[in-house]
């Protein structure tokens, strides 16, 4: 178990108030300002967690390019879209027919050689690449051997790389260390790409197979500078029968788990797939080509970014943010479905990533604090494959909803998934925490928010 507080026994349900992660507490004296931003970053304080981030900010670089590079090396050799695709469904594929048993995997092992052994796995498979292709001998099936090997040590490395970092920073800073977590890889996502660019360009793509490889050294570097003594670890669960089913149990019985993770199960397959829509929007309604579809990834890419430092200012996690975020990104995707101008979609982009990226923290966030460590492993695995494997599932049918009745309507089909799903999820999780809905006005300003049924009675009283 872990040597943090509430590490022998999760929280039970609470869905009033469920609160993931804490505030460091404020220096005296301090200004406003510079508290709030001593808490934005207040988790990479932790020696050991400050080793893994930037040994991420390294290593997340490097995977965007590789990402690029390798979906040009596939067109390049096969002049074919389909053969991109089939690429992506391989790297995908292994979390959806293994992700739960990887989950129990993690549960079994700790994670710090864990990460050690499926970051290497990852590096020599890069480094593979990097040598069949500066070489000239590459074909394509080599590039899908290689696309499937990431994706099977993506099946351990995910739900473990997830459930370390409580292990590194504890759950007092935990909603900061995985909002920061994002805030990384956003950033990865608008350099990785232009340097992929650049390479591919003007050098080739071995080269950036060989880069992504090398900049593993630096994750495994921090992983072996890290102090054992300092991590809050978990006891790992012995080995035993009908440990899968003990964690799909384990969620089912908990209202507050398996809630969120069917909120993010149909918003990953319908409101996520971002490749289909926002290409269709480039070329078919807005006639911009490859310039557009940039366009719409970078501005998407710096809400995204806003939204993960915004959350790790925030310091807590609520289901309540989740559920008005999720409404909120629906509503903004079916705003910009009608969205008469191709400059009025792209900054629309920018709110649209916000509200995503707190989608995604919020639920990340109170999925591990809410859940006992001794199955985090099997929880995050149930949920990094629903919201990873919902968008290959559903990009098929938002793509032929997009082909047939236009980019429009299928990108308002996935605004209105989300708004529905988000709609009927929050009142089951009201049903369950005994709340009601209150709108009022507090301090200027209109609040609505859920209160327990007992207590909208004393305020209606009151009155």
């Amino acid at each position: 178990m872990s040597t943090g507080p509430g590490a022998d026994s999760a929280p039970g349900p609470d869905t009033h108030d469920i609160t993931t992660g804490g505030d460091t507490p404020p220096a005296p004296g301090k200004p406003g300002r510079n508290i709030r931003t001593s808490r934005m970053f207040s988790s990479l304080r932790v020696r050991n967690y400050r080793l893994f981030f930037i040994g991420q900010v390294v290593s997340n670089i490097g995977t965007w390019m590789q990402r690029i590079a390798q979906d040009w090396l596939v067109l390049t050799l096969t002049a074919s879209s389909a053969a991109v695709g089939i690429t992506t469904a391989l790297q995908f594929l292994p979390m959806l027919l293994f992700g739960l048993y990887g989950g129990v995997l993690v549960d079994r092992l700790r994670k710090r050689p864990t990460l050690l052994v499926t970051q290497s796995a990852m590096a020599l498979t890069s480094l593979a690449l990097a040598a069949l292709t500066l070489t000239g001998q590459v074909e394509v099936w080599h590039v899908y051997v290689a696309a499937f090997v990431t994706g099977l040590a993506t099946v351990v490395d995910n739900p473990a790389r997830q459930s370390f970092v409580a292990e590194l920073v504890g759950p007092g800073q935990l909603q900061n260390a995985v909002s920061l977590n994002s805030a990384n890889f956003q950033s990865a996502r608008l350099v990785g790409p232009a340097v992929a660019g650049l390479l591919i360009t003007g050098v080739g793509t071995g080269w950036a197979f060989l880069l992504n490889g090398l900049s593993f050294i630096a994750p495994l570097a921090g992983l072996m500078m890290m102090r054992a003594r300092e991590l809050h670890a978990v006891t790992p669960s012995p080995r035993g029968k009908g440990q899968l089913r003990e964690g799909l149990r384990y969620v089912a019985g908990r209202p507050d788990l398996v809630w969120p993770i069917v909120l993010v199960g149909f918003i990953g397959t319908f409101a996520f797939n971002f490749p289909v829509y926002l290409s269709a929007f480039a070329d078919d309604v807005f006639h911009g080509g490859a310039g557009a579809y940039s366009l719409f990834n970078t501005l998407m890419a710096v809400g995204s970014l806003a939204g993960a430092l915004l959350a790790a200012r925030r310091g807590t996690a609520r289901l309540r943010l989740l559920i008005l975020a999720a409404l909120a990104f629906g509503g903004l995707e079916i705003v910009a479905a009608g969205a008469p101008t191709l400059w009025l979609f792209a900054l629309l982009m920018i709110p649209i990533g916000l509200f995503a990226m707190t989608v995604n923290v919020t639920t990340n966030t109170s999925i591990q604090m809410s859940t006992d460590p001794a199955v985090r492993g099997r929880v995050m695995a149930l949920y990094m494959m629903v919201f990873l494997g919902g968008a290959p599932v559903g990009a098929p049918i938002v793509g032929w909803i997009t082909d047939t009745y236009g980019a429009r309507l299928g990108f308002a089909v996935g605004g209105a998934v989300a708004v529905l799903a988000a709609s009927v999820i929050g009142l089951i999780l009201a049903r369950v925490g005994n709340l009601r809905l209150t709108v009022g006005w507090t301090g200027g300003h209109p609040q609505v928010r859920f209160v327990p049924r007992e207590r909208q009675r004393e305020l209606t009283a009151m009155a």
